[in-house]
């Protein structure tokens, strides 16, 4: 193989990229990682945080399947919380504050030290495409510097450089985050071969300079006392032994609102100026003032970039007003009355792909071994990138060595909702995910995402026989103990006592220790005062075994529902169907099955403006196709 010669190339080395490129290269393929600058490598232009409500959960699962960003993560944490403490187990999620400049580093670092991988700076102008047996099949793509490179797959994460445009007020530039170059030239060779393109944006805030900052003035946000870490890999006890960095909380108030409104005729996004999408549940500042006009203020957040780093982060403060009002408006905020910023809010305008032309694989379906992933499939976020980076680096590499292609049905986790909602009924605004969107809440769980996706890690190649002897002994740990809990009873006498101690009603007779545990005001730790033969279990395993049991009720009902809906997906409607053909199928139906082409019947129920009706016309239509071939057998 020859230097410009490579199995997989990866086009973008940001969170998506990163993910694509060591799924790949660990699975034994050359691999290689482009980047418009080595040092954007990891870059966190936005928040340099990790997880969240929701993407928590996503990253607990990129570590379940063997990818990077928990430990990483884990490595350069400066603060832990979990969210949604006060709601039950499913909402509950991590989010950390990183330390930008080392997490990039750290990651740089892995990428450079992996076997198979090549780490190169340039930018992709086109992707190469050749007619085989009548189909597109990519070949490779155009480099400058550097020509021509040759690949069996191609996986495209470009983050918001495709076509980026930066504005600060009537200032408008050509620009990639952070002021670094766009990608320029690759969206029209991507429409070229029949990808159908996209206009989205995002913003961030500005960063001020530490020592200009009031903190006495503001509320003080510490962090959690006993942290989880994201990753399988990562030491404990180690991790907990880290001095935490506090955060700080701010509030707008009716001056600031006052300077906003007085100047939206200057922000691009209301003069007309901005015609990118951005998203809902992230919006600039002075959308916040006129979408929420009736709320006196609004919770703002100052937070390190990092350790050895005077900028602070102002998370919910993201504009694209010009400079002099963004001094304005952050010199209304208490504590920030002397306040100096280092780097300007923006907006930024980048292209995107419409995901509905994507298999669940994030394969394009008219150009075979051309992936898509993050950013550049319509999402937002550092995770929702990182989670479709890894499944397209899983799914090439499958595909290259002939095996079976990993698909994540929605019921296996928060990753398979992701890709689901993007493939199937498309976006029209930057994706983000949140655990209102899943149905199975209950069993996506961040405490069971081992046992729900380390098999698929193993089936993909990048779980290791030690971790994967180390995952099957934690799971009969927790088998063990659910049985134990469930068959050990207990007599009123020492049951009783306890039960009283804690506020709980008396029993009668005898009672198992599970339905000891149902209490509401009874935990695994309580229990422990009358449960005198329990063995010496790790927090990882506990958790897994109390929430099983005081929901076990809840989440038996979804084990049902995924049960029914795992019938519906294994129901496989061909590639090659005309649905326009389809009799008794209403023509928006029709219409939106021709556009997405599901993969099955469940698929297919999920696409928007294909109603009950239609699933019968086509589970009718494939019961005679099927008998058609039976008969012809």
């Amino acid at each position: 193989m020859s230097q410009y010669d490579f199995d997989v190339i990866v086009i973008g080395a940001g969170h998506a990229g990163i993910e694509a490129a060591l799924a790949a290269s660990r699975c034994g393929l050359e691999t290689a990682l482009f980047t418009v600058s080595l040092d954007a490598v990891a870059n966190m232009p936005c928040n340099p945080s990790v997880g969240g409500s929701g993407k928590g959960h996503l990253v607990f699962e990129i570590d379940a399947l063997g990818g990077e960003m928990g430990y990483a993560a884990d490595c350069v944490t400066l603060q832990s919380r979990t969210l949604n403490t006060g709601k039950g187990a499913a909402v509950r999620s991590k989010r950390v504050q990183a330390d930008r400049k080392r997490y990039s580093a750290l990651m740089k670092h892995t990428l450079e030290r992996t076997p198979h991988l090549s780490l190169i700076q340039s930018e992709i102008t086109e992707i190469l495409v050749e007619e085989a047996a009548g189909k597109k099949q990519v070949c490779g793509v155009l480099a400058s510097p550097g020509g021509e490179y040759n690949a069996r797959a191609v996986i495209v994460c470009t983050g918001t450089y495709l076509g980026g445009l930066t504005h600060v007020g009537d200032v408008r530039r050509r620009s990639g985050p952070d002021g670094l170059l766009p990608a320029e030239g690759l969206t029209h060779s991507l429409e070229a071969h029949g990808v159908r393109t996209m206009r989205f944006k995002t913003g961030t805030p500005p960063r001020i300079h530490r020592d200009s900052i009031d903190f006495d003035a503001l509320e003080i946000q510490y962090g959690e006392e006993n942290i989880t870490p994201f990753s399988v890999r990562t030491d404990r006890d180690k991790l907990n032994s880290i001095k935490q960095v506090p955060c700080h909380i701010v509030y707008t108030n009716s001056e600031t609102h006052r300077i906003i409104r007085e100047n939206l005729h200057r922000s691009p996004l209301y003069s007309g100026q901005i015609h990118g999408v951005g998203p809902r549940y992230c919006p600039s500042i002075e959308d916040k003032i006129v979408r929420f006009s009736d709320k006196p203020r609004h919770q703002l957040f100052a937070e390190p970039m990092g350790e050895d780093c005077d900028e602070i982060y102002l998370q919910g403060f993201s504009s694209s007003l010009p400079a002099d009002v963004q001094y304005k408006m952050l010199r209304s905020l208490k504590g920030f009355e002397n306040a100096r910023i280092m780097r300007y809010a923006y907006a930024i305008e980048y292209d995107c792909a419409d995901p509905t032309q994507l298999y669940p694989t994030l394969e394009f379906k008219n150009i075979s071994g051309l992936y898509g992933a993050g950013q550049f499939n319509g999402s937002s976020g550092y995770e929702e990138a990182a989670a479709q980076g890894l499944v397209a680096g899983i799914n090439a590499a499958s595909k290259l060595q002939g095996r079976a292609p990993v698909i994540l049905p929605r019921y296996s986790s928060y990753i398979g909702t992701l890709i689901d909602d993007l493939v199937t009924k498309g976006t029209n605004e930057p994706y983000r995910i949140m655990t209102s969107r899943s149905e199975y809440r209950l069993l996506l769980r961040q405490d069971n995402t081992d046992l729900r996706l380390t098999e698929y890690g193993r089936q993909a190649g990048l779980i290791s026989d030690e971790r994967y002897s180390a995952f099957l002994e934690k799971k009969q740990l927790e088998e063990s103990e659910k049985k134990r809990l469930l068959t050990t009873t207990v007599s009123p006498r020492l049951a009783n006592p306890f039960l009283l101690s804690h506020g709980e009603p008396e029993v009668k007779s005898g009672v198992k220790l599970a339905e000891l545990l149902r209490r509401p005001g009874v935990t695994y730790e309580l229990l422990g005062e009358i449960d005198a033969d329990r063995p010496r279990l790790s927090e990882a395993v506990t958790e897994t075994v109390e929430t099983d049991i005081k929901y076990e009720g809840y989440i038996s009902r979804q084990l049902s529902d995924a049960e029914k809906q795992k019938k519906i997906e294994n129901r496989l409607l061909p590639d090659d169907i005309d649905y326009t053909e389809i009799k008794g199928l209403r023509i928006e139906a029709a219409q939106k099955l021709q556009k997405v082409r599901p993969a099955s019947i469940g698929q297919a129920a999920r696409i928007s403006g294909v109603n009950p009706a239609d699933i019968s016309v086509l589970i009718i239509y494939l019961s005679m196709k099927n008998r058609e071939k039976s008969d012809n057998a």
